[in-house]
């Protein structure tokens, strides 16, 4: 599975993207999300495993604890894989137009 891949399947879980989502608004310790959700410490704490495997965020010690940051170079990674989605899609999209236009 590539990078890309493994990040699209990480944020295909609502409650994972929904971690990801506190953390992208701004740093958060594994208390902070717990609060925010419906969910337990341990299933916050296993949704950010991984979300760290899959390069989404990062942690940072603080103290006891640790504060989950967005993974700007794993970020940056999944931007370029949709870019070469989009590019490749639209670029079909042009040529099912254009085939269609000749036919009629």
């Amino acid at each position: 599975m590539t990078n890309g891949n493994a990040q699209l399947a990480a944020l295909a879980d609502p409650t994972r993207r929904a971690v990801f989502e506190l953390v992208a608004e701004q740093p958060r310790s594994v208390a902070e999300i717990t609060r925010a959700l419906t969910v337990t410490q341990s299933a916050v704490s296993q949704h950010l495993k991984v979300l760290r495997e899959a390069r989404l965020v990062r942690a940072k010690p603080k103290g006891a604890s640790n504060i989950y940051h967005i993974d700007p170079d794993g970020l940056a990674a999944l931007r370029a894989e949709l870019d070469r989605f989009w590019s490749k899609t639209l670029a079909a999209y042009k040529v099912a137009v254009e085939q269609t236009q000749e036919e009629t």
